[in-house]
């Protein structure tokens, strides 16, 4: 597969393409774009971005807002959030997502693309779940990819998730051995959850909800943000979620203070947000490098 630059990426994709997005183009003076940083991941070795593309807007049923905008639309905003340096993207079996983003990711450079997606661990309604390992097949398959960079067991609510989900762990310690992935961990939706994979030290990376004013957390954060600490000590990647309160704070002034007191912490590595427009992604840009940059 020839791999290609950012700048060659956005040049071949949008040629003799006019996209306009909320009155401006799309192939805007390349000086002018804001960029994002990058930082690596706990112990793991992952660089990431500081932003994650999220792909899972009110997800669920193999659907997601990221999803019903089309192939096109999602492809404008990871196209753009590429450009400006945004390299990690967030996917999950449930969401439906992984073919949008394995329609991104074919012609960029693998090596420079960081994928983490998800494991529902039990039966639903749209899915029969078949084990960690046949799983993560399925998902390698779907992305078109041969490795995975985190895979996580998704939406973790029992504080004995450790010991219930023994195999699962097993299982992707194994693949990661294996060079299937190279870390794992788990997505936190209760206190007790958070608490155990703080303490775990399979849990190579956490993905937890935070925000300053707690909507759509787990607890107060207050509460939350010290077992963040605890993580991070301990040498985990810490990725935040739900910044914006699923949105619930969506106010300029709102923004701003959510991002200032997760940036602020030196808890939390990167987060991840769903952008439903490339002004979305410009404006997480613009209020992560104000905070960052002091």
């Amino acid at each position: 597969m020839v791999q290609i630059t950012r700048r060659e990426f956005i040049r071949t994709s949008l040629a003799g393409t006019a996209l306009v997005t909320l009155g401006r183009t799309f192939a805007k003076d390349e000086a002018s774009l804001q960029t994002i940083g990058t930082t690596v991941l706990g112990k793991t070795g992952i660089e990431v971005s500081r932003l994650a593309i999220g792909t899972g807007t009110n997800g669920w049923g193999f659907e997601s807002n990221q999803t019903r905008m089309g192939q096109a639309a999602f492809s404008e905003i990871a196209r753009h959030a590429w450009e400006c340096g945004i390299n990690f993207f967030d996917t999950a079996d449930a969401y439906g997502s992984h073919t949008i983003v394995k329609n991104v990711i074919k012609d960029l450079p693998r090596d420079q693309v960081v994928v983490m997606s998800k494991i529902w661990t039990s039966d639903t309604d749209f899915m029969t779940y078949r084990g960690a390992a046949v799983e993560l097949d399925k998902i390698r398959k779907q992305l078109g990819i041969d490795h995975i960079d985190i895979v996580m067991l998704h939406c973790m609510t029992s504080g004995d998730w450790p010991s219930e989900k023994a195999q699962e762990c097993e299982e992707l310690e194994t693949a990661k051995q294996k060079g299937i992935i190279r870390a794992h961990g788990v997505s936190c939706h209760s206190f007790e959850a958070l608490h155990a994979a703080a303490a775990s030290p399979w849990v190579d990376v956490v993905l937890a909800r935070i925000n300053h004013t707690g909507a759509m957390m787990d607890a107060k954060p207050e509460r939350v943000m010290p077992v963040l600490k605890q993580a991070h000590e301990r040498g985990a990647g810490v990725l935040g979620m739900k910044i914006f309160g699923c949105g619930r704070l969506t106010a300029p002034e709102q923004r701003r203070a959510s991002m200032q007191y997760v940036w602020s912490s030196g808890n939390v590595d990167a987060m991840t947000i769903g952008y439903e427009t490339v002004s979305h992604v410009d404006d997480a840009i613009a209020l992560t490098n104000a905070v960052l940059k002091g």
